[in-house]
């Protein structure tokens, strides 16, 4: 079993800061160069007490170290991303520490105030309050947290989509409870890179919500070839509702219910309910109804811009090109409610004698087939 940071100093678990300090002390004059002590003993000694100053019990492991390396090599670019992988790294590790602080706080029941994250890129603020509300403040740039209750947010999310290491992509799940992003259109906070939320029962509110696609060299080596990688941010919330500003490039939203502005590039929806409640439904759009649902648009002008290749799906797996609901004015002039049970009899006996819809509905297109 590795040797804790502790034991390095010679002291038992929970040793009082005085006591760690004054152990550091001791071991550092006797293992210090200039008393004829090894270098290599004094950076172990240094880094143990640094490491109990942080509330971190083990040193690094090899893989850790080797993450942390401070070598330079390779182009300004591939400089860039080593250096900010480093740092998300770092963050990461910062949350981890969080996860368990608010771990301890919640066994407890108890209130708390700490900062966590990196002088490089900023500290979060978090707070668990006398409510069990978690509160935080500042962005999220990388690493995992998880909470069992409401969680407040004033500042953005993002994710290290240029690093290799899972450990430090953005996730944050709550079992219970809302997530939600104070005021974020008017505040500018986002999600975005490739985050992931998670609420199992409750609610995200948030402001916009963008992923990231990044042009990659071409994993056989061929020259001049390169591929576009895609890093979806993806938020569920499958017993409860998403609501969201202008969702676009690379995104994945599934809940029972969904209330979002406008969809752009790229973007996949999966609900019971869906809302959209701005003008534009842009190219690569796929929208999945689930059984029993409904979809509305609530645009109130023809102005209403819908690619040609958005496509509507069933739950049973039917399908239809989302434009054509334009055509026949269920998006645009105000919309109306489309049901899941409608759309799945459209072309079918039990319609025919409907007049509600059926006439708008007449010579729909199913992929592009007459029916």
């Amino acid at each position: 079993m590795a040797e804790s940071n502790y034991q390095i100093l010679g002291l038992n678990d929970g040793a009082t800061r005085q006591e760690i300090r004054a152990a550091f002390r001791v071991l550092a004059l006797k293992h210090h160069s200039d008393r004829g002590g090894k270098d290599v003993s004094f950076i172990k000694i240094k880094q143990a007490f640094e490491d109990l100053k942080t509330g971190k019990k083990y040193p690094d492991s090899p893989d850790e170290r080797a993450k942390k390396s401070k070598f330079v090599w390779g182009t300004d670019e591939e400089e860039k991303k080593r250096q900010n992988t480093l740092l998300s790294n770092d963050v990461a590790k910062e949350i981890a520490i969080a996860q368990e602080w608010l771990a301890a706080l919640s066994r407890v029941d108890a209130t708390g105030n700490r900062l966590f994250g990196s002088k490089e890129l900023g500290e979060i603020e978090l707070e668990r309050k006398a409510s069990k509300v978690l509160s935080i403040k500042g962005k999220f740039w990388a690493g995992k947290l998880s909470y069992s209750d409401h969680v407040f947010m004033w500042g953005s999310v993002t994710n290290p989509y240029f690093s290799e290491y899972e450990s430090s992509k953005t996730e944050i799940n709550l079992t219970h409870g809302t997530f939600k992003m104070m005021n974020p259109i008017d505040n500018g906070f986002n999600i975005e890179n490739g985050a992931k939320i998670t609420v199992d029962n409750g609610d995200i509110i948030c402001g916009n919500v963008n992923g990231i696609r990044e042009q990659v060299p071409d994993p056989d080596g061929r020259v001049g070839m390169s591929l576009i990688q895609e890093h979806y941010s993806r938020l569920n919330a499958p017993n409860g509702k998403i609501v969201a500003g202008t969702v676009r490039e690379t995104v994945s939203l599934d809940a029972d219910e969904i209330l979002v502005l406008d969809l752009v590039d790229n973007v996949k929806l999966k609900g019971r309910k869906i809302q959209v409640f701005g003008h534009k439904v842009s190219y690569d759009v796929f929208i999945e109804l689930k059984i029993g649902g409904v979809i509305r648009f609530f645009s109130s002008g023809s102005g209403f811009d819908i690619s040609d290749d958005a496509i509507l799906k069933l739950e049973n797996g039917k399908e239809f090109f989302l434009d054509e609901l334009k055509t026949k004015k269920l998006i645009g002039f105000g919309g109306e409610d489309i049901t899941y049970d409608y759309l799945d009899g459209v072309g079918t006996d039990s319609i025919k004698n409907k007049e509600s819809f059926s006439s708008k509905l007449s010579g729909f297109r199913i992929f592009g087939k007459k029916k």
